[in-house]
């Protein structure tokens, strides 16, 4: 089609990286790749703090659950909902923000930081780095919150690793595209259907690249996974932060 839709086309997540840095100039066009993306209102409530320390890193990678690639990756970035930013301007203008209060402020926080999530992994993919979200910035908010110096009305929503990549990894397939695609309305049909079949070339996906013991199919994945809430502390510590969900 073009190298655009192929660069996002053939994404998959990357967690080997060559010992090699990367310049601080490219991470810097991914992140205005970012910034350029759509938000809500122009109210550009997304921060990104970009981690280089090596210590920070290696504390970084305990909190979000252990995992090792956060330290070992040359750069860690840390996308943050920001109404801080939008609160200071109400206080410059005398208007008293209120949008932090209610579930629309993070509902609209939430998709601004997916965009630039998106947009910075398709940056780095076409730079030839490669990536892998990190959701696990949520599971010890308070203390990455504290680590990374993050005021009121702020949150760390999720994680990106970036790096040189040290191999191609596995594309993982997605559930069929007809159940990912709705034409006018909502095909409950299509997508009841689609779990069987999506879960046969899941379990063939795992036997390929020999991890059919480490992991099963998509169905059991994730209803072990969504059984229970596996962050447990977000919501205390969104409401620290003076966030609020009403």
């Amino acid at each position: 089609m073009n190298n655009t839709i192929d660069t996002i086309k053939d994404h998959r997540s990357i967690r080997q990286y060559l010992d090699k840095d990367v310049p601080n100039e490219l991470i810097d066009e991914i992140i205005k790749s970012a910034q350029a993306m759509p938000n809500s209102i122009n109210g550009q409530q997304t921060s990104v703090i970009v981690v280089r320390d090596k210590k920070k890193k290696e504390k970084l990678a305990e909190l979000v659950g252990n995992q090792e690639y956060v330290a070992k990756a040359p750069v860690f970035l840390v996308f943050v909902m920001d109404f801080y930013r939008t609160f200071l301007a109400g206080e410059k203008t005398g208007f008293k923000q209120v949008i932090h209060e209610d579930i629309e402020g993070i509902l609209a926080g939430s998709v601004d930081v997916g965009i630039a999530l998106g947009a910075s992994v398709v940056a780095a993919e076409s730079l030839g780095l490669g990536t892998v979200p990190i959701g696990g910035i949520r599971k010890n908010p308070e203390e990455v919150i504290e680590l990374l110096g993050l005021p009121k009305y702020t949150f760390p929503m999720v994680g990106l690793v970036i790096g040189y990549p040290a191999d191609k990894s596995h594309k993982k397939p997605r559930v069929p595209f007809d159940s990912f695609k709705h034409d006018e309305s909502y095909d409950t049909k299509i997508v009841e259907a689609s779990i069987n079949d999506y879960d046969k070339e899941m379990d063939k996906y795992l036997k390929d690249i020999g991890r059919s013991e480490q992991e099963t199919n998509w169905s059991t994945l994730t209803s072990r996974i969504y059984q229970s809430v596996y962050y447990p502390k977000v919501k205390d510590a969104v409401a620290k932060q003076g966030l609020k969900s009403k």
